[in-house]
């Protein structure tokens, strides 16, 4: 009967002792230690990788959710461990050479997992060790603080990983203003036309349906508001419409009433790329329209006719609208003398939300906030101004429902970490005082 009692616990047991490990590892130091290692290794690596390929393209190779896995590259070259070797090092030479069978690397790359999931699995590590197993009580107190505060920190950088939009709004003196416009998402509007040629409804295409048309990749998009649907293919994330009379297609790119689509080089500050892709329509049975090319850079849409209806479609940055308006009553720009290096910018602005008016003034590292927004001071335009040229301001605007969480999260961390210092100096202190009484 025992026997048997043992034998049917066994697998229980067993699955107990491997779940109590995974634990143990999960909420374990030495985890803990490793993860920051690696988050500052790859933000090491980021910050060099950054110079060459820009602050948007960094940040979503390295901290994305989307991957799992990354290889580092500085100055156009793989990290990694070099195969091959003949040096001299400390007035002694050496050398080695391996090969992997049925390759041609000349260095084994250096393989990190994404910043993304080395966070979230700190964060998890955080909770399970510095919170749920960690030790309890008022001796305690200041650890659990201090914990509290860092998991916040890292909540946060999630939450603004997947719900931060950010753009920019540019503001003439005297001009109001109610949209931003998104720093990287290109879209596809079609606008409906009446007679008059006033525009009516605005249909969006989002950038999601859009930016993975490379390589000749192509997506009907359904459009059930209008009597047609759209194709969609070989999408730019930076080209130029060029005629092919100008400069003759150099990799056999479609051509379309004589233009093509030119690929130019992405920009390192990638809100400078102006996005291009092929569309065309399609009817409801099922015949397609001339084929087109949309483009950022266009100033003018291009124009269907649909049963004796006109639409305009076009390719611009996303523009998302805001709750209110901003008025730009005065612009102040100051340099250091002899150059164009800004010392500072001011924009003195109203806020208009329907009947209600509030000024506010608009500064470098001064911001302003309001209904889940916030206001920086970017730039100014234009950028060849002299000096009796009238300039405008352009703001950057955050949306990040987690814009005040790090703070918040410092001032818990600092609050604990004080806690845990009174109450070790206390117990120090009376250790002391026992010690002289005795």
């Amino acid at each position: 009967m025992n026997e048997t009692d043992s034998k049917s616990k066994s697998p229980a047991m067993t699955a107990r002792l491997i779940g109590k490990r995974c634990l143990d590892w999960l909420s374990g130091f030495g985890l803990a230690t490793s993860l920051l290692l690696l988050m500052g290794l790859l933000t090491w690596f980021a910050t060099l990788e950054q110079i060459d390929i820009g602050l948007h393209a960094t940040l979503k190779k390295y901290f994305s959710w989307e991957s799992w896995y990354l290889i580092p590259e500085i100055n156009g070259k793989m990290v990694g461990i070099p195969l091959y070797c003949d040096a001299e090092l400390l007035g002694m030479h050496f050398n080695w050479s391996f090969t992997i069978p049925g390759t041609e690397l000349d260095t084994i790359p250096l393989v990190l997992p994404s910043g993304y999931w080395v966070g979230a699995l700190l964060l998890i590590n955080l909770i399970l060790g510095g919170v749920v197993r960690a030790r309890k009580g008022w001796s305690q107190a200041g650890n659990l603080v201090a914990h509290s505060g860092i998991i916040l920190m890292l909540v946060a950088g999630g939450v603004a990983h997947h719900f931060e939009e950010r753009g920019n709004m540019a503001i003439e003196p005297g001009d109001m203003n109610d949209a931003a416009q998104d720093y990287h998402e290109h879209v596809v509007e079609i606008l409906e036309l009446d007679e008059a040629g006033e525009i009516g409804t605005i249909h969006v295409i989002r950038g999601e349906h859009i930016m993975d048309l490379t390589e000749g990749r192509s997506r009907i998009i359904r459009l059930p508001d209008l009597p047609f649907d759209l194709q969609l293919a070989g999408y730019v994330e930076n080209g130029y419409p060029r005629h092919q009379h100008e400069r003759a297609p150099r990799l056999k790119e479609r051509v379309v009433d004589g233009y093509y689509i030119e690929e130019l080089e992405p920009k390192t500050q990638a809100e400078l790329n102006h996005g291009a892709i092929y569309g065309r329509m399609i009817h409801s049975d099922g015949n397609k329209g001339a084929p087109f090319i949309l483009s950022g850079l266009s100033f003018y849409p291009h124009t269907l006719e649909h049963e004796g209806k006109l639409y305009a479609v076009q390719m611009r940055k996303r523009l998302w609208p805001m709750p209110f308006a901003l008025r730009l009553d005065d612009f102040t720009a100051e340099f250091h003398p002899g150059t164009r290096r800004p010392s500072k910018f001011v924009s003195e602005v109203t806020r208009i939300e329907g009947d209600a008016r509030s000024q506010a003034t608009i500064r470098m590292n001064q911001p302003l906030r309001y209904g889940g927004l916030t206001f920086y001071q970017a730039s100014y335009g234009p950028q060849d101004a002299g000096p009796e040229d009238e300039m405008y301001t352009v703001l950057e605007v955050v949306s990040n429902p987690a814009d005040k969480w790090p703070e918040y999260a410092l001032y818990i961390v600092t609050v604990g970490l004080l806690v845990a210092f009174i109450i070790k100096l206390t117990v120090f202190l009376n250790r002391q005082s026992r010690k002289r009484a005795s």
